[in-house]
């Protein structure tokens, strides 16, 4: 009789560490590889003779495997263990120091974008602390591991590596001379692959968009990439919310796109400050043996969100920029004095 794995023992098994083979085993190799090879070659022309070479001089990275695969003992979500890694003195500090070194800059991507220049730098901040910390993982290697050794999202990966090929072919340069991190994130505001190609810009004037190298071209990429996912000029990101009763599980299942009727959330108690005639979304942000803060957020929450599809992100990038901006007031106040 032919037995059949339950879902569960399947997850479980496809999350365990490669075996000794596996790890050794050239990526090209790799049955989905082989696929892979073929689809560059008759969808963009690639050589699929060099390409087969080419990955099949690199084995998945175990490493990358460990960062990228769910922990075995699940914590509990914590808004506040969450918060304190970025709302604290330290990338306060740098973020003021960033700001005032490359304030002709970030006024210039606030003007052509729209977007302020506290929320360009809170997300540089939030991503690699200000181009502290862009990852020394080999992109080739990191996004060939997951594409073909990561099933649960292998088809993303399988897209970013193919960016990838794509980008480093465009520019001329050898696909595997990239670093960023373990998934394959790249440069100061850490793009994926196809969020390069697709958003990012030479705001230096240089001739080359440089992500690594040019802070410059960093501030105006992320500005670009805001702008290009519906940032809202001179509008709100969120306010908080104080309710007298649990939430509706239904505000919450509403997801974190604004389609909320305020009038409907006053009607069920929520009190808040909010501007007339603007959709809003539900964020519950959960701390373990603390009150939930409620907050909701407007359309330019949602567009954080797209940078990392997360409501702590986001709400970590907004504060973080409240932070930086009224330090940056108070700055200005006092050297008016």
């Amino acid at each position: 009789m032919k037995s059949r794995l339950s879902p569960l023992l399947l997850c479980l098994l496809l999350l365990l560490p490669l075996s000794a083979s596996a790890q050794s085993e050239p990526l090209g190799s790799h049955p989905e590889a082989q696929a892979f090879i073929r689809d560059m070659a008759s969808l963009h022309g690639f050589d699929a003779a060099l390409l087969g070479e080419r990955l099949n001089r690199i084995t998945p990275n175990s490493k990358v495997l460990q960062l990228i695969a769910p922990p075995s003992k699940p914590t509990q979500r914590s808004w506040q263990r969450y918060r304190s890694r970025f709302i604290e003195t330290t990338r306060i500090n740098h973020g003021l120091r960033f700001w005032q070194e490359n304030a002709v800059a970030l006024a210039r991507a606030r003007a052509l974008y729209g977007v302020p220049e506290e929320v360009i730098v809170a997300i540089i901040g939030v991503e690699t602390l200000y181009g502290r910390n862009t990852g020394s993982f080999n992109t080739l290697e990191a996004l060939a591991t997951l594409a073909f050794h990561y099933p649960r999202r292998a088809e993303y990966f399988r897209q970013e590596l193919e960016q990838l090929l794509l980008l480093a072919r465009e520019n001329g340069t050898d696909p595997a001379d990239y670093t960023g991190s373990f998934a394959g994130a790249l440069g100061i505001p850490q793009f994926m692959p196809g969020s390069l190609r697709r958003y990012a810009v030479d705001f230096d004037g240089d001739g080359r968009i440089d992500l690594a190298g040019s802070t410059t071209d960093a501030i105006g990429s992320v500005a670009r990439f805001l702008e290009q996912h519906g940032w809202q000029k001179d509008e709100p990101v969120a306010v908080p919310a104080r309710l007298n009763r649990e939430p509706d599980p239904a505000w919450i299942d509403a997801g974190i796109r604004p389609s909320l009727d305020m009038e409907t959330l006053q009607a069920a108690g929520v009190r808040a400050q909010v501007l007339p005639n603007r959709k809003v979304t539900f964020v519950d942000l959960v701390t373990p043996g603390q009150a939930t803060e409620y907050w909701l957020g407007y359309e330019n929450f949602y567009v954080i969100t797209r940078y990392n599809r997360s409501s702590f992100y986001a709400m970590s990038v907004y504060q973080l920029a409240e932070a930086l901006r009224q330090r940056q007031l108070a700055g200005r106040q006092q050297a008016a004095l």
